[in-house]
């Protein structure tokens, strides 16, 4: 299976489930639903967010999401989380577990909620080895 750009993979407000990102539109851009593989258009006022741009709150820095998703992988050994619909206290639990580190202050259990999402999106539909950020640098440059 291919690697996952996480750059390619959105998040969009209001909108369920994980898109990848297609083409640029004139007034805005397509992306294809890893769910149901149905590309839609969203105009320049969706709330889009790439999963590449997001981090969580640790003790002492920002965890970027691709590291918390790797260390979901590696503790489940590829295999899905727990739903997102578990108990506030299964959840925090799964996460002291996977990264012990994170800020209680400021990774939300909202947040954690959508990342068990994400990740069983990927795990489902895309892949969880990630491309690497330098290969696609050296790539542009070549």
């Amino acid at each position: 299976m291919e690697k996952t750009d996480l750059k390619k993979i959105l998040s969009v407000s209001g909108e369920h489930g994980l898109y990848e990102y297609i083409a640029q539109a004139r007034n805005g851009m397509i992306a294809e639903s890893l769910i149901t593989k149905q590309r839609k258009s969203f105009g320049p006022s969706a709330r889009v967010s790439s999963l590449s741009d997001i981090s969580i709150y640790t003790a002492d820095a920002e965890m970027p999401l691709k590291d918390v998703l790797t260390a979901i992988a590696k503790k489940l050994d590829n295999k899905p989380a727990l739903s997102s619909k578990e108990s506030e206290k299964a959840i925090k639990a799964f996460f002291g577990e996977v990264i012990p580190e994170y800020d209680a202050d400021r990774f939300y259990f909202s947040h954690m909620k959508k990342v068990l999402d994400w990740y069983n999106c990927l795990q489902q539909y895309a892949s969880l080895e990630f491309a690497e950020e330098e290969q696609e640098n050296t790539e542009k440059e070549a």
